[in-house]
């Protein structure tokens, strides 16, 4: 018998030396690592990033090894693998990647457990590199939000991110440097604890549900115990992704299994910095173009909040779901995905951070009177546009005021790669970002600091001096 899946995954994992990533693959990791750490540090201040990391601290004692970013506080390394899943995913500022969220679910377990091993800047970057591109390929072989068929799109009945429990395991086992067997096993048991793709049940019910997609923290626990118990003697299921009628695809709720995907010139072929999409907003990807446009509309014109009269927007078709149609502004988490609360934030002309979730502006009366006068529907364009090209998300806003009407239209939203390279997000406006997060967090010197490490991070021989650095003063 050849070898199953979960052994070419195991075996690419363990076995991808750093001076075999491209140049662009590292330069990505250390990216979305610095995004996904500076989201976490501005998450620090928001309800579902406190909740983190209050249980995150239940999880390990005080004395612990692994920094849970943004705070004075220390854990073991699965608490506060926990807490800085929820932390990086608290603001909804993260990078996305299909199958849609990654970085909260992969990075904070191998982080976590590298600390405690003192591990090198270049086996952090190679963990991120490999971690994201299995998840990235999961999400190609499997049902996604944007399936289109027919020249139609459907949302599937079951849909979410755990599928990133693959990757984050892997990234663990790398850490650990476990042998491509003992990383096998290690996958197979993680697929055979996955926690359930709850996603498509939280799109449809309002209040919303503040778990959102599936949380990180349990993902993030799974990948470390899938590691460890292997590592310990466990034996897992490498059958488990080969078996379609009675393995992971049947009890994960695929129903679309395109297992070549996962392994196609897999180590050859990098797919995930092509396909990685940075936020300038604290809020849903969905409504990111319509926000550019909205944006270049009010400050070309010198447009004040309280003179719009009306607000229209076209944008992605699928979204017309509850959580996204949401006017009952009851928790900061509502205001992240409503489609008209997010366009009343953007309109007051805050500059995009954790300022926009402050409860001051989010329940600000400015903000859910102008939420009355906006309007949502889908682009007529959208289906044939990412049929064309998955990076398009044609968008369109009108804005009334002074007695006139201001339009303004994009093809794809800031953060994405595409064939406008005013969409690519550039490293330095990362660190912009990463400084906007961290005002408040962290003194600026430090928090330039930290920024600098983590760009220079193939020069670091120990990962516990950087994370230092993105740790906040006692409090």
């Amino acid at each position: 018998m050849g070898k199953t899946i979960i052994e070419t995954l195991a075996e690419f994992s363990s076995e991808t030396p750093f001076s075999e990533l491209p140049d662009f693959v590292v330069e990505e990791s250390k990216r979305v690592l610095l995004d996904s750490v500076g989201c976490a540090v501005g998450g620090v201040t928001s309800p579902k990033g406190r909740m983190g990391v209050d249980y995150g601290r239940i999880l390990g004692a005080s004395s612990g090894e692994a920094t849970i970013i943004g705070t004075s506080h220390r854990s073991s390394a699965v608490g506060a693998g926990f807490a800085n899943g929820e932390l990086i995913n608290a603001l909804d500022f993260d990078a996305v990647l299909p199958p849609g969220h990654v970085s909260p679910y992969v990075i904070p377990g191998l982080l976590a457990v590298a600390e405690g091993r003192h591990s090198s800047g270049r086996e952090i970057i190679t963990a991120v590199a490999i971690a994201h591109e299995l998840s990235f390929r999961f999400s190609k072989s499997m049902d996604y939000h944007r399936d289109i068929k027919n020249g139609e799109f459907r949302v599937p009945a079951v849909l979410g991110c755990t599928s990133t429990v693959f990757g984050a395991t892997a990234a663990i086992g790398r850490i650990k440097g476990l042998s491509s067997d003992v990383v096998a096993d290690a996958l197979g048991i993680a697929g055979s604890i996955s926690p359930v793709n709850s996603q498509r049940s939280w799109l449809e019910h309002t209040p919303l549900s503040t778990i959102k997609y599936t949380m990180a923290g349990p993902v993030v626990q799974t990948a470390i115990t899938a590691a460890y118990a292997a590592e310990l003697g466990h034996r897992g299921d490498r059958e488990i992704l080969d078996d379609a009628e009675y393995g992971y695809p049947r009890f994960i709720g695929t129903t679309r299994w395109e297992a070549e995907n996962l392994t196609d010139e897999l180590g050859v072929d990098w797919r995930f910095p092509a396909a990685n999409s940075y936020k300038p907003y604290p809020h849903c990807r969905n409504m990111h173009a319509p926000f550019d446009a909205l944006t270049s509309v009010i400050e070309e014109n010198d447009i004040k909040p309280e003179e719009i009269t009306a607000i229209r927007a076209w944008g992605e078709a699928w979204i017309k779901l509850p959580l996204f149609l949401n006017n009952n502004i009851g928790h900061v988490l509502d205001g992240q995905m409503s489609i008209a609360h997010g366009l009343a934030v953007a309109a007051q002309r805050i500059p995009p951070g954790p300022a926009w979730q402050d409860p001051k502006v989010a329940f600000s009366p400015a903000v859910l009177d102008l939420m009355k006068r906006v309007t949502f529907d889908g682009h007529p364009d959208y289906v044939s546009a990412i049929s064309q090209d998955p990076a398009a998300r044609p968008s369109r806003v009108e804005v009334d005021t002074r007695g006139a009407t201001f339009v303004a239209e994009r093809h794809y939203p800031k953060g994405s790669r595409s064939s406008d390279p005013a969409s690519y997000m550039t490293t330095q406006e990362l660190v912009d970002k990463f400084l906007v997060n961290a005002e408040g967090i962290l003194p600026n010197p430090q928090a330039k600091e930290a920024v600098q490490a983590i760009l220079e991070l193939e020069n670091a021989d120990d990962i516990r001096p950087v994370m230092r650095l993105l740790a906040a003063s006692e409090q």
